[in-house]
């Protein structure tokens, strides 16, 4: 199978380009830095690209069977900017119709859904919703991941800030902690195992925690250096918010994963493409 991935990089982007890679399919990566993608993964087909030329989109369709995508809205976007889910997902799609792509699979998220919940309405969950209805309706068989937390955050700015590891409020309900290298063999196997249906997934790790529980388990077996917790209240990124962007966004995002609340719903996900196997503990103790 031919697959083109828009989204290669980055934390999530790279350990399911490499796995897809090492499982024996034929990846094209369509991205803004060519020449430093292509060092990454010499293996696959780089292609200069942006979402929002349709003619890029279409050079690095053709010929594909598919197509992965690995979007996100960035903490300085604003609203009435170009959104790689909103007008990047349009052009996309028009694309992959006229050239007849067979399965798009896109990575969507769990905590979204809090829309809707306590009066709670964000610009940038409105357009993960809105994406998602787009792909259902596109005509194109999809498959569409909801993933819980993924561990590899507590080592981003995300919750690391130095040897410190920050919570903003608290974190009332648990989520269900997954590893990227997890998430990333679900991810082959549903290319493998999947034909013309539509699926999505739930993809969850094998425990709950709340953000608090986590950073102790990821603390008590991280011996890479020594971390403390820092909490800063909420009311505090709040009222920051009000003067900064980033901090806006860090605000919101962190009351939708403080109070979503996550059920366990992945049976079927590892019972059609396996059960993790890296828990927190081992993630931390891998460093």
């Amino acid at each position: 199978m031919k697959i083109t991935i828009i989204g290669a990089t980055g934390f999530l982007g790279k350990p399911v380009t490499e796995a897809l890679i090492k499982a024996g399919f034929d990846i094209t990566i369509m991205a803004r830095e060519a020449d430093k993608v292509q060092i990454m993964f010499p293996k696959a087909r780089v292609l200069r690209g942006d979402l929002a030329n349709k003619k890029d989109i279409k050079k690095a369709l053709e010929n594909q069977d598919a197509v992965y995508l690995n979007f996100s809205v960035k903490q300085g976007e604003k609203q009435s900017d170009f959104h790689t889910e909103q007008q990047g997902i349009d052009n996309l799609l028009e694309v992959a119709k006229q050239l007849k792509i067979s399965r798009i699979a896109y990575l969507s998220s769990l905590v979204k859904n809090y829309q809707g919940i306590n009066n709670f309405d964000w610009w940038v969950f409105r357009i993960k919703n809105e994406a998602v209805e787009k792909i259902k309706n596109s005509g194109i068989s999809y498959t569409i991941f909801y993933p819980s937390v993924f561990m590899e955050n507590l080592e981003t700015k995300n919750y690391r800030q130095g040897n410190f590891l920050l919570t903003v409020g608290k974190s009332e309900a648990k989520m269900w902690w997954i590893s990227a290298v997890d998430y990333a063999n679900q991810v082959v196997k549903s290319f493998q195992i999947l034909t013309n249906e539509n699926r999505e997934y739930t993809i969850q790790g094998e425990k709950g925690l709340t953000t608090d529980e986590a950073m102790a388990v990821f603390k008590k077996n991280y011996s890479k250096s020594k971390l403390s917790k820092i909490s800063m209240p909420i009311w505090v990124m709040k009222l920051m918010g009000n003067f900064n962007q980033n901090a806006n966004y860090g605000y919101l995002i962190c009351e939708a994963l403080n109070k979503y609340p996550e059920k366990f719903e992945a049976e079927q996900t590892w019972k059609e493409l396996g059960k993790p196997q890296i828990s927190l503990a081992d993630y931390a103790k891998s460093f």
